[in-house]
């Protein structure tokens, strides 16, 4: 597409934003919510907006060439994302559930599930390019060399004696020369038979004409009716009936391949424009420093001067001159312009602390409201406030509202028919430069400025007969300056201070503990939107996730916030994440997931892993430091522990030598320590999780992700694409949706299983001639055993011990209460279908 086509989608993106803003502020002045259902849907709408913005924005971001114009987007993108997390906490809050199912208002806004879907920005690898390749290029060095050694030292001779290869050798030699005649004998009989039945069938005595005529007769309908076939395939295709199995889909003339390749010719003119750029930055600002420099020295010369005489004739002494840490002679202007008045001048020490006693009363006033809206644990009234709900003021709305006001003041009407290249605008860097320049030059003249002050001041007390006596009270501040940092926390003891961060890395990768991944996009990990499950917590029952539940989930807990840094410092803290279910779920894949879209170091903490490496406790605390040095160094970071569960069992098997509870004291103790600086995601694996503590499994593990059995419709899906992935042909001999139904209680691994048994190389070799149907998946499929009922059942009761799974618990007892007595404050009001019902029934339960 063209520039101006995105310059268009940003300011649709742009105009939603101004509207969401304005409501976002009408809400803050409006009263709390007293349903808790409503204040969900408000929060649920808000939210599939953002996503609807985000989602154009990530687009814009990618594709846009202009330098300057990705600064601003950037920011507006980071401030977007920020807030639909903060959106996603404020849900969690008011459902008490990580899953949260949007069909009624999907419905009610026209939108489908494709609409909302989460994209992952593309900015998170793209812009550490550079970094990514030279990671893997050391961790493939080391484990090339690694490999070596050890394969070198693993070598050994196949001894055979000269008799014993000879024999080999004739055996197999007589077996080929025995194929070869046995084929060569097979065509003189096939010509023998076909001499003979020619001898047999004698002289044709059909008229040419007429036989030519009979040809032409099946020849033409053949090729009629094969004409239809594919028009009506290409009619179904067209209106998506029917998926395009083409070979030649993404062939280089397709539509798709085009937009594909013009998109990645966009992202290297990006990267040319934005090299120049850079060399622009530096350019302009010389030219400004040389053609403009002079001039701006000598006004702040005179400007300071004149302060100078105006202090000496209203105080009748020359002034103190501000230092470095105030802000220098900018102070001065500062106070002249009314600006600061005595605070301009007192910059450095007593503001700072004023800020930290503010920041303190923020936060004790933020824990207030996230108190009231963390649900109903001390009821609905008791307060001002305490009678509703309402959202937390955002941590990213002012600057979402900055980069907006940007975008109005400068680029909105901003005429650009002489840049049809969209490079750099000159202009605004003059403007960004000039003010560097100006702070650069203020440097140097406040030093000469000081040392003039200083004589003259040496001047007038020499003509005074006084001695000046400074310093006391500047060292004064610098002893107190000290105090203070002595005050500082410990830090924790560099045990490796004289070692390279890369030597430090090949150790972790020669040892197994930094191991590679394969690369899969979270896209890969196909499920199905789940449409029933407003209806289904309308009707009292509590649905089990989907699995694009969990694709979301897991994007929004492992993969945004450690995209960004300014995101991830601000945005709700994630410092650990469970993803529990059964076997073939795709646990390891989201892992993979996580840290192929954010380009990622894989730590690799399992017990099995680590055991007999870093023996002893010194060796843990070795591991564990170099773990968390070189994570916090090289960032992002995800720590895997698999089979997370076994940490905090309850007993440990006899035959189990892993040692699995050697890290029970210390990673409780290395996850608290974690700061929001610091972007590095533990992320544990679970197959039994009600073997654990679940007490200290959910003190370490901050986010619980359940992952479920595929439903009908994501069965569906799984088989429809795997199938079209590794070569197969859709047929209408393929009744997929019956093979869908008979297989329900297989993961999405039993289903890859099945369907690389099935789709060897032969098999596909074959399509053409004899196509798939659904018996052919079915003995694959019985040969493995499929997840029942029960093992859901108990993943589900385990859930409900977990801290989320309790207040879930507790509001459902409450909502049954409140239907009882006449209330709805729960999901069964959602819609108002079910209040009537809990009126009646309410009414009941007082009669008896």
């Amino acid at each position: 597409m063209s520039h101006s086509t995105y310059n268009i989608q940003w300011n649709e993106a742009q105009n939603h934003i101004k509207e969401l803003l304005e409501y976002e502020a009408g809400t803050d002045t409006q009263k709390p919510e007293t349903d808790r259902v409503s204040a969900f849907q408000t929060a649920a709408v808000i939210y599939i907006k953002y996503i609807q913005v985000f989602r154009k924005l990530e687009e814009c971001y990618y594709q846009i060439v202009h330098p300057q114009k990705r600064i601003v987007l950037k920011h507006v993108l980071d401030g977007t994302m920020g807030r639909l997390l903060e959106l996603k906490n404020e849900m969690v809050n008011l459902e008490f559930s990580e899953y949260h199912f949007f069909d009624d208002v999907l419905s009610d806004m026209k939108l489908t599930p494709a609409d909302i879907e989460i994209p992952v920005p593309r900015y998170f690898t793209q812009d550490n390019e550079k970094d990514i390749k030279d990671r893997m290029k050391l961790m493939a060095e080391t484990l090339a060399k690694y490999r070596l050694d050890e394969t070198s030292d693993k070598k050994e001779e196949i001894k055979m004696s000269l008799e014993e290869a000879i024999k080999i050798i004739q055996v197999h030699e007589r077996a080929r020369q025995g194929c070869l005649r046995a084929k060569f004998m097979r065509e003189i009989r096939a010509q023998e038979e076909r001499e003979k039945m020619l001898s047999l069938q004698g002289a044709s005595t059909m008229d040419p004409d007429v036989a030519s005529t009979i040809i032409q007769k099946v020849w033409k309908g053949y090729s009629q009716r094969n004409k239809t076939l594919k028009l009506r395939e290409e009619e179904l295709i067209f209106i998506g009936m029917q998926p395009n199995t083409d070979t030649q889909v993404h062939h280089k003339d397709s539509p798709v391949s085009k937009v594909n390749k013009r998109e990645e010719e966009r992202v290297l003119i990006q990267a040319q424009h934005e090299r120049e750029y850079q060399d622009a930055l530096v350019n302009i600002k010389e030219k400004i420093r040389e053609a403009e420099g002079p001039d701006i020295k000598e006004n702040m010369q005179d400007q300071i001067r004149q302060w100078f005489i105006e202090t000496r004739d209203a105080t009748g002494k020359f002034p103190d001159y501000p230092s470095d840490d105030e802000g220098g002679s900018g102070a001065i202007f500062k106070t002249k312009n009314g600006e600061g008045g005595e605070e301009g001048g007192e910059e450095g020490g007593k503001k700072k602390g004023k800020k930290g006693k503010k920041k303190k009363g923020e936060k004790k006033e933020k824990k207030k409201k996230g108190k009231k809206k963390g649900g109903k644990d001390k009821g609905a009234g008791g307060g001002e406030d305490d009678d509703g709900f309402k959202m937390v003021p955002s941590m990213f709305i002012p600057g979402i509202e900055e980069a907006s006001m940007t975008y109005e003041e400068i680029w909105k009407q901003r005429d650009e028919t002489e840049n049809f290249q969209q490079k750099y605008d000159a202009e605004l860097i003059k403007e960004l430069k000039r003010g560097e320049v100006e702070s650069e030059i203020r440097v140097q003249v406040d030093d000469l400025m000081r040392q003039e002050l200083k004589n003259l001041k040496a001047a007038l007390q020499k003509d005074m007969g006084k001695k000046g006596g400074k310093g006391s009270a500047k060292k004064k501040g610098g002893k107190k300056k000290d105090k203070k940092g002595g005050k500082k926390g410990k830090k924790d003891k560099d045990l490796t201070p004289d070692r390279t961060i890369e030597s430090l890395y090949e150790e972790l990768v020669k040892e197994g503990i930094l191991v590679q991944y394969p690369k899969v996009k979270i896209a890969d990990y196909m499920g199905e939107y789940s449409y029933l499950g407003t209806t289904l917590r309308q009707a009292n029952i509590e649905p089990m996730p989907s699995l694009s539940d969990v694709r979301r989930v897991v994007t929004e807990y492992g993969i945004l916030p450690m995209g960004s840094q300014t995101v991830h410092e601000t945005a709700p803290h994630v410092k650990s994440l469970m993803i529990a279910g059964p076997h073939g779920t795709g646990k390891r894949m989201l892992v993979n997931a996580i840290c192929s879209e954010l380009g990622a170091n894989l730590i690799d903490l399992t017990a099995e892993n680590i055991c007999g490496r870093y023996p002893g406790k010194a060796g843990l605390t070795m591991l564990l430091h170099l773990v968390m040095k070189v994570g916090k160094l090289l960032q992002p970071t995800v720590i895997y522990i698999g089979n997370a569960e076994k940490t905090f069992v309850k007993k440990v098997a006899k035959n189990d030598m892993s040692d699995p509870k050697r890290l029970k004291k210390e990673l409780p103790k290395i996850i608290k320590k974690m700061t929001a600086e610091d972007r590095i995601l533990f992320v544990g694996t679970s197959l039994t999780p009600w073997d654990s503590d679940v007490k200290s499994l959910c003190q370490c593990y901050q986010k619980v992700v359940l992952i479920p059995r595929p439903d009908y419709a994501s069965r569906f899906l799984l088989f429809k694409e795997l199938i079209l992935r590794n070569g197969g042909r859709l047929a209408p001999t393929l009744d997929l949706s019956s093979l869908a139904k008979i297989s329900d209680g297989y993961t999405p691994g039993h289903i890859i299983t099945a369907v690389k048994h099935v789709l060897t190389e032969r098999r596909v070799q074959q399509l053409h001639r004899k196509p798939l149907t659904a018996m052919e998946f079915v003995t694959p499929l019985a040969r493995i055993d499929p997840i029942y009922k029960e093992e859901e059942e108990q993943f589900k009761k385990w859930y409900t011990k977990t801290p989320l799974g309790k207040k879930r618990a507790k509001l459902k007892a409450e909502e049954d209460e409140g239907e009882g007595g006449g209330g709805g404050k729960g999901k069964s009001a959602k819609g108002g279908k079910k209040k009537g019902k809990g009126k009646k029934k309410g009414k009941g339960k007082k009669k008896k």
